[in-house]
């Protein structure tokens, strides 16, 4: 097994950090190999905000479901999808005379999709320099807060965040967490439904309904929704 295959099935999420300064060149190198990640049409459709003020960590810390984590983390990034800029240059260009329609829901999830690409090639290279990492879907949540709070303009949206640290001991020999079986998740040339059996076998229904109500009917479920709404208000603004 190669070094690369060897960090990605070692890989796990750290949430208790060492009270130890990630190197000023590995933060240069996370950054960079986040900005040669994949994107679509090389337009790089997202943008990075490294967060250094202690007080937003602080108060990302809160809006973020009240994850006190987030505050001691030695980097945070939060990865942005964007077409702000583009939209701008179009405009800059003369494109339909001036007159750029805003994007749209497929530019959305377009800019989402590089946002998450780079924002895992950060993850990755982190990882090889033994710093640890843990996403923070909870950046959707609170958009009026976070978008006062991060300046972000029309055309913008904080799709996910990433803090970073090096782990303790603790959460270094922690456990990984299982995943589904391969043959539950990946099918040849057509997607296959699943029988009762192997839905069973991925989760037991108590676990399945524990996880319903906590994930898709709890009050931070709502609130992911209530903001992703207004995430695409503010995508599709025309300013």
């Amino acid at each position: 097994m190669n070094e690369t295959i060897r960090l990605l099935n070692a890989r796990k999420s750290v949430r208790v950090f060492e009270d130890r300064e990630i190197p000023t060149e590995i933060l240069e190198a996370i950054l960079n190999a986040a900005m040669r990640a994949p994107t679509a049409g090389n337009m790089m459709l997202y943008s990075i905000l490294d967060i250094t003020d202690q007080a937003v960590k602080d108060k990302l810390a809160v809006t973020c479901d009240d994850q006190p984590f987030i505050a001691s983390a030695k980097m945070v990034l939060i990865f942005c999808a964007d077409y702000h800029r583009w939209y701008r240059k179009f405009k800059l260009a003369g494109c339909d005379a001036g007159d750029v329609p805003p994007p749209q829901l497929s530019d959305l999830i377009l800019a989402t999709n590089d946002a998450v690409i780079a924002a895992h090639a950060a993850c990755t290279a982190a990882e090889s320099f033994g710093v640890g990492s843990c996403y923070i879907g909870d950046i959707i949540e609170n958009f009026e807060t976070h978008r006062a709070l991060l300046g972000l303009p029309p055309q913008t949206a904080p799709v996910c965040m990433l803090v970073f640290g090096y782990p303790t001991a603790q959460q270094r020999e922690r456990p990984q967490t299982t995943r589904f079986p391969k043959r539950c998740v990946v099918f040849e040339n057509r997607y296959r439904e699943l029988t009762e059996e192997e839905l069973l076998g991925m989760m037991p229904n108590d676990r399945t309904k524990a996880l319903y109500n906590r994930k898709y009917v709890s009050a931070f479920a709502k609130e992911m929704v209530r903001s992703t709404k207004e995430i695409f208000k503010n995508w599709n603004r025309k300013d």
